[in-house]
């Protein structure tokens, strides 16, 4: 007991004096640590005879509780002392105007991105991601492109091993869907693609696309033209209308080109050229386990920077790239649109 009394006294002394936080964290090491005095006296209470036991835990408590109490009056009081001290040298100069906030400016990628999977999840759509470093089978041979296909050719891949490359569309994200998954299907598949382009105010060897995906017992082209309706309003107005050229891709047929028409668009551009789609062709249904006799649908994909260029009058790709806050801050009134 005497014992605890120092321990006491000489704490509540030793807070009252402390100038400095490491003052306080070096009598609270030194006090209530595990090594500390009140440690030891804990530990000692295995000698003491059962019957005083409990009186001697009791007071170990008190005394540990008035300590702590002292040990937070001391940061607080050594936290006012030190801002009245910061205040009366002058750090602070409270009659200097307040610093300006800048709120941050969603991309414009991001704005499409957002604006296409508002439009197509009340449909059913949900979002999807894959590998950016893909295995050729997923990039192409699932997607019925074999080794010596020529729509190869098309893609200028970048190759990163003997079977390994930068993904060169977000179709990879697709086969990987499928491949854990059984229909329906509805999947929207959004993401950063590679091919070897020369960066120009056109091209780019690393930009965006968003895919979508729907299989099911009963799609049909029909449905495929009225998803790309619904998306058409959904970026570029109500009075947006598609037009659908006849196209090949390998991995669907029939296989169409989507043009985009819309008084939202720059005045005397016409039909634009925004997206391929097409019936999933039954070989890639065939791939990814599915039974093209019971099961169908299509899919379709567009470049995010092209429909950002095209909506927004963006002449010149590199803008989208630049970081450039002048270019960036165009768009922050369209956040939530």
């Amino acid at each position: 007991m005497e014992e605890l009394k120092r321990i006491e006294k000489t704490a509540l002394t030793r807070a009252k004096k402390a100038r400095t936080s490491q003052d306080v964290a070096q009598l609270r090491a030194e006090i209530l640590g595990k090594k500390g005095a009140l440690g030891t006296a804990m530990r000692s209470l295995g000698d003491v005879s059962p019957e005083e036991r409990p009186k001697l835990g009791a007071r170990i408590n008190e005394v540990k509780s008035r300590i702590e109490e002292a040990l937070d009056e001391a940061v607080t009081r050594i936290g006012v002392a030190e801002r009245d001290s910061a205040l009366a040298s002058g750090r602070y100069d409270v009659t200097l105007p307040g610093r300006r906030m800048y709120p941050g400016a969603p991309h414009a990628l991001r704005l499409i991105e957002d604006e296409v999977v508002r439009s197509l999840t009340p449909l059913g759509f949900t979002v999807a991601t894959g590998p950016l470093v893909e295995h050729d089978w997923y990039n192409f041979e699932a997607l019925n492109m074999p080794q010596d296909h020529p729509a190869r050719d098309m893609h200028d891949t970048f190759f990163v091993g003997k079977n390994t490359v930068l993904r060169t569309h977000t179709s990879n994200t697709q086969i990987r869907t499928m491949l854990t998954r059984q229909p329906p299907v509805r999947v929207l598949a959004p993401g950063m693609v590679f091919r070897k382009d020369n960066l120009d105010a056109t091209h780019s060897p690393v930009f965006h696309q968003i895919e979508g995906l729907w299989i099911d017992e009963r799609a049909t082209f029909a449905d495929l033209k009225g998803v790309l309706k619904t998306l058409a309003i959904g970026l570029f107005g109500p009075e947006a209308q598609i037009r659908l050229r006849p196209s090949f891709f390998p991995f669907t047929e029939p296989s169409v080109e989507v043009d985009v028409r819309s008084p939202m668009l720059k005045k005397g551009l016409g039909w634009l050229e925004v997206l391929g789609a097409g019936m999933v062709h039954p070989a890639v249904l065939e791939y990814v386990g599915y039974d093209p006799e019971k099961v169908q649908g299509f899919a379709f994909g567009t470049g995010i920077e092209r429909l950002a260029m095209l909506k927004y009058g963006i002449d010149d790709i590199r803008l989208l790239y630049e970081n450039d806050l002048r270019f960036a801050n165009q768009f922050a009134s369209r956040a939530g649109s």
